[in-house]
């Protein structure tokens, strides 16, 4: 069903095609889901098609063939990586990314960067692209900052990650999550930049998620951030005990937020904020044991701190409106999407 902009028809015409890079990941593979749902073709990049054959077969399952086109990009930072890829397409939602996390900020900043340039060149070629969004991250604003209250604006950039992380060596495991940071403020901000600098015929605009959770497609994809509430569910506490509380969204939510940047001719210009609420993994462990009171989890995590930053998330809610929802999903509905069938 597509959404409704207020009666007011979409930026990218229904039944065009949509370029979803990554669109094997987790978030990726959302987008083109919604995509499809909301009356559009995808064609969806990965390294190689061993990647999304699961992706071609499932969408042809659900929606009928011809809906899903799978194309392989092997290196997106390599000049011109997307030139075919982008042929013909009237969106462009750039997901790809490096998710390595290797410390070394020389492995993962420059190609990150460099693959979302190539993406916007190749999409700036094609007259036909109207639309471009850029998944960029909460990291590109801040880094999780557990018991300390300050506000999240989208004027905000994350330098403490970039600083961080093109610090001299050695890059131990600590610096990880600082380059992963720095990768996604660095290639935003380079993304705002390529707008001004060479005006191409498209909008841009960026969604910046926090912890996405909810389902998981397919188990033949990575999970991600998907994975983390399957490893509180199975009793490993262990496998998140590094992960810092913060805000989580559904991960439908933030490919919803994807598609009204891409269709909402409302939404020009615009850092979109997929942060849905608050939470720690305590939160977690309350929210599994009143949908599974059968099973037994662990203990609470004694002092467990919290996220207590604050932002203004009514506009971000209101885009969810167009597809039919309240606004947000909440914490309990995507734990039990999260653990549907485990």
């Amino acid at each position: 069903m597509p959404p409704n902009f207020n009666g007011k028809p979409p930026a990218i015409p229904p039944g065009s095609t949509v370029l979803v890079t990554g669109a094997n990941g987790y978030i990726g593979s959302h987008i083109a889901d919604q995509l499809i749902q909301a009356g559009y073709l995808v064609r969806g990049t990965s390294r190689d098609t061993t990647k999304t054959s699961w992706m071609t077969e499932m969408f042809d399952q659900k929606y009928g063939k011809g809906k899903f086109e799978a194309v392989v990009v092997e290196d997106m930072a390599e000049s011109g990586a997307f030139d075919e890829a982008c042929k013909g397409v009237s969106g462009v939602a750039h997901v790809a990314s490096v998710l390595t996390f290797d410390p070394d900020p020389n492995k993962v900043i420059p190609a990150v960067v460099k693959g979302a340039v190539n993406a916007a060149t190749s999409a700036a070629k094609q007259t036909s692209v109207k639309r471009f969004v850029y998944t960029s991250s909460s990291s590109a604003i801040t880094a999780p900052k557990p018991n300390v209250e300050f506000t999240i604006s989208t004027d905000n950039w994350n330098n403490e990650d970039v600083e961080a992380a093109w610090k001299p060596p050695p890059y131990g495991p600590e610096r990880a999550w600082s380059t992963y940071g720095a990768s996604k403020m660095q290639a935003e901000q380079e993304m705002w930049g390529f707008v001004k600098n060479h005006n191409p015929g498209f909008v841009l605009n960026a969604v910046l998620p926090n912890a996405n959770m909810g389902e998981i497609l397919s188990d033949k994809q990575p999970a991600s951030t998907g994975a983390w509430v399957k490893f509180v569910y199975n009793g490993n506490l262990d496998a998140v005990k590094d992960v810092p509380p913060q805000w989580m969204v559904n991960v439908k939510d933030t490919a919803r937020l994807h598609v009204a940047a891409l269709l909402n001719p409302e939404v020009e210009n615009e850092r979109i904020l997929a942060f849905a609420h608050p939470y720690n993994w305590n939160d977690i462990l309350a929210v599994l044991r009143k949908i599974y009171p059968d099973k037994t989890f662990p203990m609470d995590i004694k002092n467990e701190p919290r996220d207590l930053s604050k932002l203004d998330n009514s506009r971000e809610a209101t885009l969810l409106k167009a597809f039919g929802r309240p606004g947000f999903t909440g914490l309990e509905e995507t734990v039990r999407e999260n653990t549907k069938g485990l």
